[in-house]
């Protein structure tokens, strides 16, 4: 039996004198009423209700018990009124997981502008390189690149993360600007050991023609803020996500490398734990970011741009 229905049937009940009158304002049927309410009494051992063909009322222990469940259903009441004004209103904690580079680089000015935006968010930002459980952490909205594996997560696209060859201008002033993907072979890779554990590069240009490349170097990083500075320190040469290296391109620490072959882009998308019954901070939190994040997005950097 549902105890709940039970005790706000019941109350409905004594409130209108009538079991009739209380299953058709609830929606149920009257012999399910009846049956509820019965239930209810055998579960306690003690009639609820006289019944007359003049009406219903309560018994001395349906008094009582009728005075505390009345509390219990405002109670019921209020706590769902606030679950239905969380749920629809943009307020509350949002607590929203993301990598550390992206993080640092994108996603902080943008928190910052939406916070500014709706001052009744409470944000918390987590910024982690492993994969994290959404439901585990409690997580409200993760940004992740590349494939999606789990499909029972809402999902929504934001855009592409497309990835560039850098080096500095010493480094190939003193080994040689690479003019085909087959010159990599004699040049220091910087190797991002979660995308490019295998040490392979794949590369492909506006012909469509593609290539796999095997490349070795003196560094590799879990870290793409150390893989940049290794760049920017004339180390090698190193793949890094157009985001990464913007800054360091745009002021001339690094330059492209064979700008002609591109490395496949990762797609983003906002991933949050169930498509079903979303809150609205969710969803107003990931329809603004798509807003935001335009074709050239990685052009947004925030305040610490060192390497």
């Amino acid at each position: 039996m549902d105890r709940l229905l039970g005790v706000k049937l019941f109350v409905r009940v004594v409130d209108l004198g009538s079991f009739s009158k209380a299953a058709a304002e609830m929606g149920v049927g009257q012999p399910s009423a009846t049956k509820l309410v019965a239930q209810l009494e055998k579960q306690l051992g003690s009639r609820l209700l006289h019944r007359s063909t003049r009406g219903v009322s309560p018994t001395e222990i349906g008094r009582l018990y009728y005075a505390k469940c009345k509390l219990i259903t405002h109670h019921v009441e209020e706590a769902e009124t606030v679950a239905a004004l969380l749920q629809s209103q943009v307020q509350g904690g949002l607590r929203i997981s993301t990598s550390v580079a992206f993080g640092r680089r994108v996603l902080v000015p943008l928190v910052m502008r939406f916070m500014r935006e709706n001052p009744r968010l409470q944000i918390e930002l987590v910024f982690e390189d492993r994969y994290v459980n959404l439901v585990e952490q409690g997580i409200d909205v993760a940004i992740r690149m590349g494939r999606l594996a789990d499909s029972t997560l809402g999902a929504r696209y934001l855009g592409l993360n497309p990835w560039v060859l850098v080096a500095s201008p010493g480094y190939l002033a003193q080994r040689g600007t690479p003019v085909e993907p087959a010159d990599l072979a004699r040049h220091d890779a910087l190797i991002y050991s979660t995308a490019q554990g295998d040490a392979r590069w794949h590369l492909g240009n506006g012909s469509g023609a593609a290539l796999t490349v095997p490349v070795a170097g003196p560094l590799r990083s879990n870290n793409l803020s150390a893989l940049l500075a290794a760049a920017r320190g004339g180390m090698g040469i190193a793949a890094l996500p157009t985001y990464v290296a913007h800054g360091s391109l745009e002021g001339g620490a690094v330059v492209p490398v064979l700008p002609g072959w591109m490395l496949p882009p990762q797609e983003i998308h906002a991933v949050y734990p169930s498509p079903r019954m979303v809150p609205a901070k969710v969803v107003s939190f990931i329809e603004w970011l798509q807003q935001q994040m335009g074709e050239r997005w990685w052009e947004i950097q925030g305040g610490d741009q060192a390497p």
